[in-house]
């Protein structure tokens, strides 16, 4: 199935359940039940009738069903009429309709678009490197 954009779509029909991690190199559409992890190079959308328990990474994130997990979504996140999130959400935008129910924190803007990159952490300096000493730290009384 394709999307508008002429993508290819990955549909998990309604009478679907599905444990593990789901990986999509396009987009996916959620009628069903999905626990685990999900990771699309796409969009995914949960629909009305979905039930998901995952952690979401994915270019944009439509919830409309019921979803517990962190979503993590480069550009948009949308949760729609009659939909729930119970967890976090790091995204650029986060759009909450009326009648949608939120209940978590959310990262927005430029500090979550970095999120949303995987960079490499940065050992402190002093950090147990070879050859380097810890800085000295001040007296307490």
């Amino acid at each position: 199935m394709a999307d508008a954009s002429g993508s290819e779509v990955t549909v998990v029909g309604q009478g679907a359940r599905i444990e593990g991690t789901l990986v999509s190199a396009g987009s996916l559409r959620v009628d069903g039940q999905v626990k685990g992890k999900i990771t699309a190079e796409g969009d995914v959308g949960l629909s009305a009738q979905s039930r998901v328990e995952a952690d979401i990474h994915a270019q944009n994130v439509t919830i409309g069903g019921q979803f517990r997990g962190n979503i993590v979504a480069k550009g948009k996140t949308e949760l729609a009429r009659g939909g729930r999130v119970d967890g976090n959400i790091t995204s650029r935008t986060l759009v909450i309709a009326e009648g949608a129910i939120f209940s978590g924190q959310s990262i927005m803007g430029e500090q979550a678009t970095q999120e949303a990159t995987p960079a490499k952490a940065a050992a402190p300096r002093g950090a147990g490197q070879p050859g380097e000493t810890a800085p000295a730290q001040p007296a307490r009384a």
